[in-house]
């Protein structure tokens, strides 16, 4: 299968493609987002001290403890935004509702997604375990988003499950923005199963069920119902191990294709793999190969090079090139 790219919508802090945005009037470009991601995806800018009225240059914010959960002030003039904070965040929750994943600014005390510091009123910081403001309220209306900060964005394996998710996401959005049929979510299905099965055996079998009854549901329950299941597969950890059960599951349903001798290289090269000797990248380079080698009428060939597991987002990524630890 030659992949068709779509390009998922992402929302991102602003700040992180370069935008003047920050307190002090500056950015925080990433270079990873703001070059080679930005060829793949369509980004929703969002500032949101900037959204609820606040300049850049401005003065600083910090989460402090109270009653109700942390409130976001400014640090010299004690100004309370947490309700501002907090209206604009559900707003933009339900304006976004057709993002497929969400780059937030890290340590900040608005956009944050883990260990921010909430100080007592004295000013001695109580607790480093504090989500942002807006982070908080929009992850919440959105428990389904894939949402990663820049900070772990640096993590080859963070960033290759954050990329593979908004790619399924945009896939399936695309799918169901469309006059589908229940026939067209059995073949998305199916065309993700190797995808499902590295991270979520058990879900995939979950969500088959519900597709094989698709034809007996309203639409709009249906796609509701698979795409959150869908979403919350993927977003469960791969491992070596379910990586290796699907290569070994793949090269099963081509291996009759195969002579004897390259039949045993490619498992040699899964073991490899299976031994963390060699990158993810390898095996699936040769399987890739080897199922678009095989008869062109071979339908279980032609199942396997349909899979989104070999292409899962757009190969210049390179995002499989690590050796697994």
């Amino acid at each position: 299968m030659e992949p068709v790219e779509i390009r998922p919508r992402v929302a991102v802090s602003s700040c992180l493609l370069g935008a003047p945005v920050r307190f002090n009037g500056g950015h925080s470009r990433d270079r990873f987002l703001s070059e080679e991601l930005a060829e793949h995806v369509e980004w929703v800018p969002v500032c949101p001290e900037i959204e609820i009225g606040l300049g850049a240059p401005r003065e600083t914010l910090r989460l402090e403890r109270s009653p109700d959960g942390p409130r976001l002030v400014t640090r010299r003039t004690r100004e309370d935004l947490t309700a501002p904070m907090t209206a604009l965040a559900a707003g933009r929750a339900a304006g976004l509702a057709d993002v497929d994943g969400y780059v937030f600014k890290s340590r900040s005390p608005s956009c944050g997604l883990h260990g921010i510091p909430v100080y007592a009123e004295s000013g001695a910081a109580a607790d480093r375990r504090g989500k942002g403001v807006f982070a908080a309220a929009v992850t919440a209306a959105r428990p389904e988003l894939a949402v990663e900060d820049e900070g772990r964005l640096h993590d080859a394996v963070l960033r290759e499950a954050f990329v593979e998710r908004i790619f399924a996401s945009a896939r399936l959005r695309a799918l169901l923005s469309g006059d589908w049929r229940p026939r067209d979510l059995v073949a998305f299905h199916a065309r993700h199963k190797m995808q499902l099965l590295a991270h979520a055996p058990a879900a995939y079998r979950e969500i088959g069920r519900l597709v094989a009854a698709a034809g007996e549901r309203p639409r709009e329950s249906l796609a509701c119902e698979y795409g959150l299941a869908f979403r919350a597969a993927l977003a469960a950890k791969t491992t070596v191990g379910r990586h290796v059960n699907v290569l070994h599951h793949c090269l099963g349903m081509i291996g009759r294709e195969l002579d004897p001798v390259r039949r045993a290289d490619l498992a040699e090269v899964i073991a490899s793999y299976r031994a963390r000797r060699v990158a993810l990248a390898v095996p699936l380079a040769l399987l890739r190969h080897h199922a678009k080698g095989a008869g062109a009428q071979y339908v279980p060939a032609e199942y396997v090079r349909d899979q989104t597991y070999l292409s899962p987002y757009p190969d210049a990524l390179r995002l499989r090139n690590h050796v697994p630890a």
